[in-house]
């Protein structure tokens, strides 16, 4: 009875044994995916909704925000055309509303019961992102099984869990952005492919079978490859850029069926796969069109003929190779031939169809291959190229990427060491040396590489596995009788993938959980907020400007039609906000008005034009060629001029103007780069040569003025518009208020400049104080070589919003007026911000020879006219009315006239006119500073200034200097 029990225990125990060895990965996986879920949802509370506000982190999360609203209150329709971005044209949006936006929704829905509140919507919107990157584990998991069995796909799962850097970044809670569906649907597809190609391989289908229709051959290759195409299809749908996978396809079909024509493998079993899966995606994503064209953003023609001209192009692979047969050529010329006309297809289409060519190689070097990005990419920080490629990878994989690179090679080893090798193998080889390619072309692809990091390395264990003999499945009882060696080798294994991924190996701060503890709303974003909310209840809605009373037809959440010509007919009323292009979605979404340019760099040449005009005349002739719907970048103020022509009021116009702290400090490199000239003109005065030597007393004086102080940018964020005639602040943004300073390096030996390299002085103009700059000073000071010298320090606001306005000109004139040539008139107004920052508002102009005069002044002394009235409720206002003065050099010194005035806000939108009479005053000097406020001219200013002094109360000289600015979107 005993013995029976025993054998019974002994029976149960070896069952127990084998259900552990074929079902243990499952616990593990889903012990693996809470982490990552955990990793990621861990700093959840750091983005609860403000007062009904959202807090996202990065610019592109606001946008998703807008469509996922936008799905919520169409569903299940998304956005087909967005009027409330790129004024005055509006822009389809391709890469958002798509189904990663369509699926959060979903998902909200259910929860909400069909009904979703905004905190459900948002709640579930900041959970999903998490829940899509756990779920990645899974289709990583059964492609590393594939590669180097259960073991292996757990150790792929493993990886990715605790890979710390693109992907983790991306899928935190609050990064409600597509990257993160990318990368699950990628590697579905990537699964399903793998799958299809080993089914074709085992099936073999034939072309005489599809000519016999023997379906029951065909059916498993059919339906595998159907899902495969249906896997890549929803990858394209969740990114209409995933169009380079299909390029990806397109290569490894090219690849593997040479392989096997060359190595006396038919290439219709390969073929097969590649016919049916990109023939259903060229069928399911023509059903995706919404707008003509071949733009990679967007869902239109590419896609579609993309697909199938790979799935056209294995069918002639395959009909190439029964050809070659026929005339019994050798196999080893069929790539050679293959290769030439693929340059002849290319040569072709360059003739042909130019457009689809530009855009398919355009995508390819700047998505595929580092070989030649855009001016738009080299001013986006995440599509740079890694500046040290060693040092990005080791980052975000640790040393698991160079075992990658071993698996990599014993993978493609294997027919040479006699062990089968299959086309998913090859599949796995030509994917993975893309992402590595794609990872080194744009920071931000990182995210694709994991994939490649983890599931190769799958191979890799396996392989040193089945190496060294290492049984550490079978129990203890088989780890205990394991040799020395093989235990060293198990350890360095070990090591070698996830040592540098946790502590202590690990730098601080630099694992996964650290990394997703550490998250946290986007800062910008947060600045932003107080300034964009001012927007949206202080100025009309579009729609409605002067009164026009067209606001219902811009609604919100309204569905527009993609237009005909590309370009929205506003209504009468509408307008526009000019900013740097990184803000655009937040005007949009927090402010709900419509900015001229966005994150999708649509209009940002004409933005950069604008910003860095260098007078107010240039400035004013571009926003007047917007408006007249013509590109104003690179053309001269003539030509300006004629574009301008049609810009007449029935045109709709940017009226308002936004400029933060970055954008006059470290982002304005990146706005001078769209349109030139070079970054380094704006911050160097004309008279300063290469190589030439400074002396440090020389150091202020010589950069007092440099073209930056020029730029409307400049003139608007630190003059307050002062001297400007159609320009005004409103409202300023005080949650900070950063210092900037200009500085020379001096060399203590010499007592001069320091010259870099090129010979180019090493003065620092406008640098804003932050912590880069902050030590970059201190690593100076450690110097006793090298010597900072300071000549100009000042603040500015965190945001300033500047509307544009007619302008009020305010006429006179003088009697019996003595030496005309030196005359000039000046209207001066004390102001006060809504930070209660005090600063005076100047205009100057010569008097005529008839003794009349004319000046445009932007700033009213009353509030007579509001929001309800279509207007701007302005924040900053008048402490008195305008004094306006003459000064006339006469044979007894200076003869002087002066008026007070008031300056209607009518007559400041509606650009008129204004009578003062003046009254003559005496006084000696024309510098003097009256005790009614009138201001000492700008060369009194300056003398009595210090170098280094802060100009108090917001008031600037016209040679204080402010200039360069680093680069760094």
């Amino acid at each position: 009875m005993s013995t029976e029990t025993e054998r019974i225990e002994e029976g149960a125990e070896a069952s127990l044994l084998e259900r552990w060895d074929e079902w243990y990965h499952i616990p593990v996986i889903g012990v693996v995916m809470l982490f990552m879920f955990l990793v990621r949802i861990q700093a959840y509370d750091n983005f609860a909704m403000r007062d009904g506000s959202p807090s996202l982190a990065a610019v592109d999360s606001w946008y998703h925000w807008r469509t996922i609203e936008w799905t919520a209150e169409n569903y299940p329709s998304t956005m087909p055309y967005e009027i409330w971005t790129s004024f005055p044209d509006g822009r389809y949006v391709g890469q958002f509303g798509t189904l990663f936006d369509q699926l959060i929704v979903t998902a909200a829905m259910i929860v909400g019961l069909g009904d979703p509140s905004t905190e459900t919507l948002y709640a579930v919107a900041l959970i999903a992102v998490p829940v899509m990157a756990a779920l990645v584990a899974i289709p990583v998991f059964y492609i590393g099984r594939r590669l180097g069995g259960t073991l292996g796909g757990i150790v792929a799962v493993v990886l990715l869990a605790l890979a710390p850097g693109q992907f983790l970044q991306r899928s935190t809670t609050g990064q409600l952005q597509h990257h993160v569906a990318e990368v699950l649907f990628m590697a579905i597809a990537i699964l399903a492919f793998m799958i299809a190609l080993r089914v074709a391989e085992r099936e073999q289908p034939i072309y005489e079978l599809v000519v016999d229709k023997d379906w029951d051959t065909l059916k498993q290759p059919a339906i595998y490859s159907a899902l495969a195409g249906i896997a890549l299809s929803l990858y394209i749908w969740v990114w209409p850029p995933g169009v380079v996978l299909i390029g990806i396809f397109a290569a490894y079909f090219t690849v593997q069926l040479c392989l096997d024509y060359v190595r006396g493998v038919s290439p219709d079993h390969v073929a097969f796969v590649g016919v049916v899966g990109l023939g259903v995606t060229a069928l399911v994503t023509a059903l995706l069109i919404e707008e003509p064209g071949t733009s990679v953003t967007s869902f239109g023609y590419l896609q579609p003929v993309s697909a199938a001209l790979v799935a056209v192009g294995c069918a002639f692979m395959a009909w190439f190779a029964r050809q070659w047969n026929a005339y019994d050529a050798d196999r080893r010329y069929y790539p050679v031939a293959i290769a030439g006309l693929i340059v002849a297809v290319f040569g072709a289409m360059a003739v042909v169809l130019p457009d689809l060519y530009s855009t398919i190689v355009g995508n390819l070097t700047s998505r595929l291959l580092p070989l030649d990005p855009g001016t738009g990419a080299l001013t986006i920080q995440e599509a740079q190229p890694p500046a040290d490629f060693t040092a990005h990878v080791f980052d975000e994989f640790g040393t698991a990427f160079y075992t990658m690179l071993a698996g990599l090679g014993l993978l493609v080893a294997r027919p040479f060491l006699g062990r089968e090798f299959r086309a998913e193998h090859t599949l796995i080889v030509v994917w993975s040396l893309f992402l590595i390619s794609m990872a080194a072309t744009q920071i931000r692809f990182a995210y694709y590489l994991v994939l490649a990091v983890a599931v190769v390395n799958a191979i890799f264990v396996a392989d040193v596995v089945r190496f060294f003999d290492l049984d550490i499945r079978s129990g203890v009882d088989s780890i205990r009788q394991l040799e020395g060696y093989q235990v060293i080798v198990l350890l360095m294994v070990v090591l070698l993938l996830f040592a540098p991924l946790l502590p202590p190996v690990a730098a601080e701060d630099s694992t996964a959980w650290e990394r997703g503890e550490m998250v946290g709303p986007h800062n910008e974003a947060m600045v932003w907020e107080d300034s964009n909310h001012w927007l949206n209840e202080n100025t009309p809605e579009p729609g409605n400007w002067a009164g026009a009373g067209y606001e219902d037809e811009l609604e919100y959440f309204g569905t527009y039609d993609i237009p005909d010509d590309g370009t929205y007919d506003y209504p009468e009323g509408s307008y526009g906000v000019m900013s740097w292009w990184d803000y655009g979605h937040l005007i949009t979404v927090q402010g709900e008005r419509i900015p001229h340019s966005n994150p999708f760099q649509s209009n940002a040449r004409s933005s950069s034009a604008f910003l860095t005009a260098e007078s107010e005349e240039r400035s004013e002739l571009i926003l007047d060629a917007i408006a007249a719907g013509e590109s104003p970048d690179d053309h001269t103020d003539e030509e300006l001029e004629a574009m301008a022509e049609d810009a007449d009021e029935s045109h709709e116009h940017i009226r308002y103007v936004m400029i933060d702290d970055l954008m006059a400090g470290g982002k304005f490199n990146a706005i001078a780069t769209w349109t030139g000239p070079d970054p380094a003109h704006y911050s160097t005065p004309e008279d300063v040569e290469a190589n030439e030597q400074i002396e440090r007393d020389e150091v202020a004086d010589r950069f007092a003025t440099v073209p930056y102080d020029n730029t409307t940018l400049s003139k608007l964020y630190f003059d307050d518009a002062v001297g400007m005639e159609h320009y005004r602040l409103v409202h300023e943004n005080d949650q900070r208020m950063p210092t900037f300073v200009s500085y020379a390096i001096i060399d203590t030996d010499t007592d001069q400049v320091l010259l870099g390299e090129g010979g180019d002085p090493q003065v620092f103009v406008n640098r804003m104080v932050d912590e880069q700059t902050q030590m970059e000073l201190m690593q100076l000071e450690q110097h006793p070589e090298f010597d900072v010298e300071v000549f100009d320090e000042r603040q500015g606001s965190a945001v300033g919003t500047y509307e544009r306005v007619e302008g009020a000109t305010l006429t006179g004139s003088v009697d019996d007026v003595g030496d005309v040539e030196d005359a000039t008139v000046s209207a001066a107004l004390e102001l006060e911000t809504n930070t209660d920052r005090e600063f005076t508002y100047v205009q100057e102009a010569e008097l005529a020879e008839d003794g009349s005069f004319e000046l445009t002044v932007p700033y009213a002394t009353d509030d007579e006219l509001g929001v309800e009235d279509g207007y701007t409720d302005s924040a900053v206002e008048a402490l008195e009315e305008y004094t306006v003065s003459v000064v006339v050099p006469s044979d007894d010194g200076f003869e002087g006239y002066e008026a007070e005035t008031e300056v209607p806000e009518t007559a400041v939108v509606e650009g008129e006119t204004v009578d003062v009479a003046l009254e003559e005053v005496e006084f000696d000097d024309p510098d003097e500073v009256t005790e009614e406020g009138d201001v000492e001219d700008d060369d009194a200013d300056l003398e009595d200034a210090e170098d280094g002094e802060v100009i108090e109360d917001g008031e600037e000289t016209d040679e204080t200097p402010i200039g360069e600015a680093q680069a760094g979107d």
